[in-house]
């Protein structure tokens, strides 16, 4: 696929942002599981937070494309940044694909500055893969909805303005029936726990619970029993993210081998005139682009229109797996020095773990895309 003048302009300036105000807090934001704070609002100031919101709601008015590329050059100076970010921006695309106008105006202008923050709220203890199973109550009251539960795994929680919670509002329905979506304001949950990760340590990652929580009527998104059908929807489009992160790490772990490799010499030569080195940069390489390249292409299904689900899939599950077996080479080319912080390849290594947990693990993601192409 090649990329018009304006994606690529939208590149340069997502890959200068990047080196600019991204990548060199990126050390200090791992060690110190710091959250990328400043690293979002800058990218909010050059107004691409929200690429993919209509520049009347206060975002970038770009496609999706446009948001794997920034997503590709903030992944690979940091990917606790862009594991940030595209938990933001799954919010927002919830908000906008499903919201009432009132709640679209209400919530993404504010989002798209970087001072306001949402997350999304569907991972339960007993709900992981098995999305269907959230034991997360919502009971009308009349006035308004009482909503109980833990949620599990809920990215910037602990500085999420609001968070979308799917839950069960009719417990006799079908799954894909008996669940809703809500606006749950900070003051309705409590942070019950701070997950301590290997990997995208910046990221912050928490789990919340509801307690007797009131949420008024105007807080539903989307319909009543609709919850289940934004939940997946929220899915398919977060795995095109998580490709995306999973390239930029990719990326990373190239440039960081062609680097490292050029320099170090040993018997007189540089290592990378090895042809057993040759041999690994080449296949790096190939797997960066062939990701790169599936990650695109369901980014152009959906930004047409068209049924993007297996194309999600298919690219996250090889970017993800291309990703992890290039960072443990990334690592292998540079010896011990690859396997100390604060070496690049060692962060490479751990937070290219995440992405094939994030947004459905690879075994699921393997169970999607038979369900496409096994004709019952």
């Amino acid at each position: 696929m090649i990329l018009s003048e304006e994606h690529l302009l939208i590149r340069e300036t997502a890959a200068e942002l990047a080196v600019s105000a991204i990548a060199p807090l990126a050390v200090e934001a791992d060690k110190d599981a710091k959250f990328p704070k400043e690293q979002i609002k800058a990218i909010a100031q050059q107004g691409m937070l929200l690429i993919k919101v209509p520049d009347n709601y206060g975002g970038g008015g770009g496609d999706v494309l446009s948001y794997t590329l920034l997503m590709e050059e903030v992944a690979k100076a940091c990917g606790s940044t862009a594991m940030t970010m595209a938990a933001h921006a799954l919010t927002a695309d919830c908000i906008l694909k499903f919201g009432s106008e009132e709640q679209k105006k209400e919530y993404l202008p504010k989002m798209a500055t970087g001072d306001y923050f949402g997350g999304f709220a569907l991972t339960e203890p007993e709900a992981g893969s098995d999305a269907g199973n959230v034991q997360t109550t919502a009971d009308d009251n009349g006035d308004y909805y009482l909503l109980n539960g833990k949620k599990a795994f809920v990215t910037s929680g602990d500085y999420c303005d609001f968070v979308l919670v799917v839950a069960k509002t009719d417990a006799t329905a079908s799954p894909s029936r008996s669940m809703t979506t809500f606006l749950v304001d900070k003051e309705h949950f409590k942070v019950t726990n701070h997950v301590n990760k290997m990997g995208l340590r910046a990221s912050h990652t928490v789990d919340i619970e509801l307690v007797n929580a009131k949420v008024p009527k105007n807080a539903v998104l989307g319909s009543v029993g609709q919850g289940f059908k934004i939940a997946m929807s929220a899915l398919d489009g977060g795995r095109i993210g998580i490709a995306s992160l999973a390239v930029g790490l990719l990326q990373a772990c190239v440039e960081e081998s062609v680097a490292y490799t050029g320099s170090r010499v040993q018997f007189g030569h540089p290592i990378s005139d090895n042809q057993a080195i040759r041999w690994m940069l080449a296949d790096m390489h190939k797997d960066c682009e062939a990701a790169r390249q599936l990650v695109w292409h369901a980014a152009s299904l959906c930004d047409a229109g068209r049924d993007f689900g297996l194309a999600a899939s298919t690219a996250k599950l090889f970017a993800s797996e291309a990703v992890m077996n290039n960072a443990i080479n990334a690592i292998q080319v540079q010896g011990g020095y690859g396997y100390c912080k604060p070496a690049k390849a060692e962060r490479l290594f751990r937070d290219a773990k995440s992405t094939a947990i994030a947004e459905g693990t690879s075994e699921v993601q393997r169970m999607v895309i038979s369900n496409y192409i096994v004709k019952k």
